[in-house]
């Protein structure tokens, strides 16, 4: 606005000239009277001239309307460039964050195929479990309403899943995230302990009970899964073996088969808001597809009574452990594979971690004398003698840089080939197999031969996870005492059902037939697929094999042999006896003793093979007729009548033992 002008002053001017009086009359004339003298006039100050109205001069508004409009446009600019970044550039980003929140995806577990005996009994189910998890965001102050409602709601839920609290708080204070898990596997009864609680506390929230309206426990939630069990506890454990927490095999079969037994998950996307689904917004999904029932070799009622047995045995021993492997003579199929000590699948905490593998197939050993029957297959099927050759026996025997003696002193002995495997002599075992060849180097490649054919070193052909093939030096590597140990069983090593598989191959007519343990498998379509035919393979002939096993019958049924305890009434049973120093594998020598027994019946038409050993026996006898006799009679009966195999209808052969020196 212009400056304001000051106010105009009026400067006084000069005085205005007095007014001529009225002249008066001539002489004579009378004088007028004189009018009356007018009042002096009053003085006043002067008035202040009058002040113009101000007059207010407006700006130019068109500047200030450019400035407005041009924000006003810029704002709008902005707003276009984040709405086409968020519409258009970063469309699928923005769209991807949203549905992180809005959209809730899970993983449907497909159910884990059944694994059953031979008859379809289940030896491991899956049953319907639940997996309890949470949305960590209802468990903020903001959500919950509570400062400590993690603290809180992990005290109430602590002593229904089996964990600490700490543990269970941390998860639910999972910074940015709507899902965590708080357990697996749990079953329906802990899943209704959650739920029963929830409704308690669900009530405690109601505004007319006094709360605020909101459930410390609503963000607690379940996803339905499965869990692995196994009905019969320890019966078969070493051969089923354990699945983990993630539901995946992780020992035995569970292990081995994974790929079959496991199925293939599925997965499910829903809306959700407060992390509870919007049923009017659907799902979507691929289902899961269920893994396929594997049918075992195993009959349970045998495994049962192998596994009764052998436990009894080793508790009233006071061993290591002990094994008992029933195998098919015909088929090689595997009826029972029992370990003591065991273990419960169902609860691996309470597990000894040396007990949850499976020693029969795992543990490498010197097989003592029960490895003499490959000793006398060589000599026989190589035509160097036959059972009634006269072997005589010394008390001691000196070879190489030793001297070998037998399991008891004795005069000199004169035995037949056959007295020779009836009472188990190391010294004649060690003359016998030294008439394969003219040198001793020769015999040891043939009786290397021998052993490598019935299985010995090589892998069984199971594909069991862990099992050891055994040890078997080549003939060159042979030390002067291995060229005389290893025909009696001492100075090569083997697991137990290699040692089962040998006299399963004499009782089969000298076929070896690869063990099995699996039957077949059965999809999720219900078809049966047969497993695979095992692997034949012919060791010695049919003729060798025969007059083996007749070989073999003097050891049980003969009073000179070491095996009358595994003598089974009203049939003809075919044993050997075994008991070999053990080396301990914690202190690398020889402590303690192997027991063993072995064989089949019945002798003239086999069928069973059982095979038994038990490891560092350290209280009664060690002998493995003394021990392991009882143990093959006990579970060789139960197989015969499960199987319901007639008894024998002939008598034995009985070949000589003993020859007279002098007839």
């Amino acid at each position: 606005m212009p400056p304001k002008e000051p106010p105009r002053r009026r400067v006084p001017g000069p005085a205005r000239p007095a007014r001529p009086r009225p002249a008066q009359a001539a002489s004579g004339g009378t004088r007028p009277a004189r009018p009356a003298p007018r009042p002096a006039p009053r003085r006043t100050a002067p008035r202040p001239p009058a002040r113009r109205p101000r007059t207010i001069r407006l700006g130019n508004p068109r500047p200030r309307l450019r400035l407005v409009s041009l924000g006003l446009t810029l704002v709008m600019l902005v707003f276009v460039v984040r709405l086409l970044q968020v519409q258009a550039v970063d469309a699928s980003a923005y769209a991807a964050k949203a549905d992180k929140y809005r959209f809730q995806e899970y993983t449907l577990s497909a159910e884990r195929g059944e694994i059953t005996d031979r008859n379809g009994i289940a030896l491991a189910a899956s049953v319907d479990a639940y997996d309890i998890t949470a949305d960590p965001k209802l468990f903020t102050p903001q959500e919950s309403k509570v400062a400590d409602a993690p603290e809180q709601a992990a005290a109430l839920l602590a002593p229904i899943l089996g964990k600490q609290p700490a543990e269970l708080a941390k998860k639910l204070r999972t910074p940015k995230s709507r899902y965590t898990l708080l357990a697996r596997k749990q079953t329906p009864q802990v899943w209704n302990q959650i739920k029963d609680l929830k409704k308690v506390y669900g009530q405690k929230s109601q505004p007319s009970a006094g709360g605020n309206g909101i459930n410390l426990l609503g963000g607690i939630l379940s996803e339905p899964s499965t869990k692995r069990v196994y009905p019969n506890g320890e019966l078969a454990a070493g051969i089923l073996g354990y699945v983990n927490a993630e539901g995946r095999g992780a020992g035995g079969l569970e292990s081995m088969l994974d790929p079959e037994l496991a199925g293939k998950d599925g997965k499910i996307r829903f809306t959700q808001s407060g992390g509870r689904q919007v049923p009017t917004a659907g799902s979507r999904g691929t289902p899961a597809v269920p893994g396929s029932n594997i049918e075992l070799t195993i009959d349970r009622d045998i495994q049962w009574a192998a596994q009764q047995a052998i436990t009894e045995q080793v508790k009233k021993s006071k061993a290591d452990r002990g094994y008992v492997i029933v195998q098919d003579t015909r088929t090689g199929e595997v009826l029972a594979l029992a370990n003591a000590p065991g273990f419960d699948p169902n609860d691996l905490s309470a597990a000894n971690a040396a007990a949850m593998g499976n020693a029969a197939l795992q543990d490498a050993y010197e097989p003592g004398s029960t490895s003499k029957v490959m000793s006398m297959a060589a000599v026989l099927e190589e035509g160097k003698a036959a059972p009634g050759t006269h072997v005589t026996v010394p008390n001691r025997l000196h070879r190489g840089d030793r001297l070998f003696k037998d399991d008891v002193d004795h005069p000199t002995w004169y035995l037949t080939l056959n007295g020779v495997l009836a009472k188990s002599s190391n010294i004649g075992t060690i003359l016998a197999t030294g008439r394969l060849g003219a040198t001793q180097t020769e015999s040891n490649e043939v009786l290397h031969s021998y052993l490598r054919k019935f299985g010995i070193g090589s892998p069984t052909g199971l594909g069991y996870p862990g099992e050891t093939p055994g040890i078997l030096a080549k003939p060159g590597d042979w030390s002067t005492s291995q060229q005389y140990t290893i025909p009696f069983g001492q100075g090569l090593s083997v697991n137990a059902m290699q040692a089962a598989s040998v006299y399963s191959t004499i009782a089969n007519g000298g076929v070896r037939i690869a063990p099995t343990l699996v039957r077949g498998t059965k999809g999720p379509d219900g078809r049966f697929a047969p497993a695979p035919r095992p692997e034949e393979s012919r060791v010695i002939s049919e003729k060798t094999a025969k007059t083996l096993a007749t070989m073999l019958e003097s050891v049980v049924d003969d009073q000179e042999g070491t095996g009358t305890r595994a003598a089974i009434p009203g049939y003809r049973v075919a044993g050997k006896t075994g008991t070999a120093n053990r080396v301990d594998p914690e202190l690398g020598r020889y402590k303690g003793y192997t027991a063993s027994f072995a064989g089949f019946a019945p002798a003239d038409e086999p069928r069973i093979t059982v095979y038994c050993a038990i490891q560092n026996p350290t209280k009664g006898s060690y002998f493995g007729g003394q021990i392991c006799g009882p143990i093959y009679k006990k579970v060789m009966e139960f197989a015969l009548k499960t199987l319901h195999i007639a008894p024998t209808g002939s008598d034995p052969a009985r070949l000589p033992v003993v020859f007279d020196p002098n007839p």
